[in-house]
């Protein structure tokens, strides 16, 4: 009895404990799958020995360049391979990976810039004009650029930098990497969307990451050898940590650098695209694909999508292409998703439309997440009745480490130890949690509480409605009522009326759209619509 007590020569060493990293996985798979492809973009195929050399060469450029373990280095590219040779390499020298998201404006850029002290950027030659411009903003010093033209997509380089292939035949493919000593070394740098105010850095570890490449192949279902289409853009939580995922199954990635719904068709057809993850927005664009975009495949397409609750009538149309959707949910400080709707035979027959409400929820929390549940404003478990409504809290590996240089929204955002999502949420008795609203865009009218994520899966319904968003509007009596942003099918028509009047066969009267606008409606790099642009408008009617 109590053996254990005497752990004597029990410790940890070089042979029983190693710091866990995602750049393992295409250490390994260099080994094990040399001749596989790793990736695909236009005619070019990589296999992994390739992928791997090319991934060297650029860490040991780098360091020749004077990267030192800790320092950032940016990066401002499309789904294109020097985006994912960047996601192994950066890392691989020591260095701390920064993707920012193309279609921000100069001025965040060079926010950025500033904020994470970049010493080197990688920038696809599309956005140079947007760099320039970011650099001449700056207060410290400008990173050095390194342009990388795209030939597949006609993008050709401006001639004022060192090119990407110039710049990779200075390394060593034979370059040994830096691993991290200690897991919880930094490993990404992710700026939040920054709708309000500046952006905010989230800084990831490697540890978080490992676990996320761990817990999604168990989530998704996944065997060895899928072939990923990257439509979640790699700036996202680095692609929802895919691209760092693949090499542990010997996976192929189809860099996808316009997403549209032919791209998605074609990628399918002809590279045999077995997953990808994506916005709402993406649906939409497979639902409503004209039919000489379409292409026919004989396989299930495993599709995550996040970043919005889906429509019901989304998700019911899409299932009958090939496609099955599992709704996921996260965020940029959870490095991507961290909750899955896992599926329950039992489902299966109830009638289609209720099927597809209940995918809609953001489910349960993912393998590598200790707890992700609903409390109210005292931290206090809300009762799973789905219908009292509480915060998505979150706590596990896959969290990040905090925010660069502000300590003070760290511990806000930590506080009772779990991390707040500020996403207002319901729970259901069996534990599946269903978003509600964000805190911001909860709608209250005459006292009573409208969600807009309500309003806006009653309008998904409509057989004319391609997209839609539902913002507050300000009224002198009811202090503000739903106004809804619509967007029509190609070859559709509706007029504000026959919407109203559709919403009331499905909402009680005081949820339903007091306006309605027919435009396009703005949207994030993600798909996600912006919201804070549709308030503007909707305060000014």
């Amino acid at each position: 009895m109590g053996w254990m007590r005497d752990e004597t020569g029990l410790d940890k060493c070089a042979a029983n404990h190693v710091a866990l990293t995602p750049l393992s996985h295409l250490a390994r798979a260099q080994r094990v799958y040399p001749e596989r492809i790793a990736l695909i973009y236009g005619d070019t195929k990589l296999t992994y020995a390739a992928y791997h050399a090319r991934v060297s060469q650029l860490a040991s450029a780098l360091a020749k360049a004077g990267v030192a373990s800790g320092d950032v280095v940016a990066t401002l590219l499309p789904n294109i391979p020097a985006q994912s040779e960047a996601s192994f390499a950066i890392p691989a020298c020591g260095a701390v990976l920064n993707t920012i998201n193309t279609r921000l404006d100069a001025d965040t850029v060079g926010y950025i810039f500033d904020h994470g002290e970049a010493k080197i950027a990688l920038v696809d030659s599309q956005f140079m004009p947007v760099v320039d411009d970011a650099i001449s903003r700056m207060e410290g010093p400008p990173p050095t650029i390194i342009e990388v033209p795209d030939a597949v997509a006609g993008v050709a380089a401006t001639g004022e930098h060192q090119t990407y292939e110039d710049f990779l035949k200075v390394g060593d493919p034979a370059f040994e990497w830096i691993m991290p000593i200690d897991e919880w070394e930094s490993l990404a740098l992710n700026y939040t969307s920054g709708t309000t105010g500046r952006p905010k850095g989230v800084v990831y570890h490697h540890r978080g990451a490992y676990l996320m490449t761990m817990g999604t192949p168990i989530s998704w279902r996944m065997t060895l050898f899928p072939t990923l289409l990257q439509i979640v853009p790699l700036f996202h939580c680095n692609g929802w940590n895919h691209t760092w995922m693949l090499p542990a199954l010997g996976g192929t990635a189809v860099c996808c650098r316009d997403i549209t719904a032919k791209a998605i068709y074609d990628a399918i057809a002809d590279h045999g695209v077995t997953h990808f993850g994506g916005a709402p927005i993406v649906l939409n664009l497979i639902v409503n694909a004209t039919e000489a975009d379409r292409r026919a495949f004989d396989h299930t397409v495993e599709v995550f999508t996040a970043g919005a609750p889906p429509a019901p009538a989304t998700l019911a149309a899409i299932g009958k292409l090939g496609f099955n959707v599992t709704q996921v949910y996260g965020l940029t400080e959870t490095y991507g998703h961290v909750t899955e709707c896992v599926w329950n035979a039992d489902w299966d027959t109830l009638p289609s439309e209720d099927q597809a409400a209940i995918k809609a929820r953001q489910g349960v929390a993912f393998p590598m997440m200790e707890d992700v549940t609903v409390v109210d404003d005292g931290m206090t478990q809300v009762v799973t009745n789905g219908a009292t409504q509480g915060e998505i809290v979150m706590r596990g590996n896959a969290v990040m480490k905090g925010y660069l240089k502000n300590p003070e929204a760290t511990e806000k955002a930590f506080q009772g130890g779990y991390f707040h999502s500020e996403d207002l949420a319901i729970q259901h008795p069996d534990g599946y949690i269903q978003i509600s609203d964000r805190a911001k865009d909860i709608i209250i009218s005459g006292g009573e509480n409208i969600s807009s994520v309500e309003v806006e899966g009653a309008l998904m319904h409509h057989p004319a409605v391609s997209l839609c968003a539902v913002v507050a509007k300000p009224d002198d009596k009811w202090g503000e009522v739903p106004c809804a942003f619509v967007e029509l099918k190609d070859g559709q028509t509706a007029d504000e009326a026959e919407v109203i009047a559709f919403t009331r066969t499905r909402l009680a009267g005081f949820k339903c759209p007091k306006r309605v606008i027919f435009q396009e409606l703005p949207k994030t790099s993600t798909g996600k619509i912006q919201k804070f642009e549709l308030r503007g408008i909707a305060k000014a009617l």
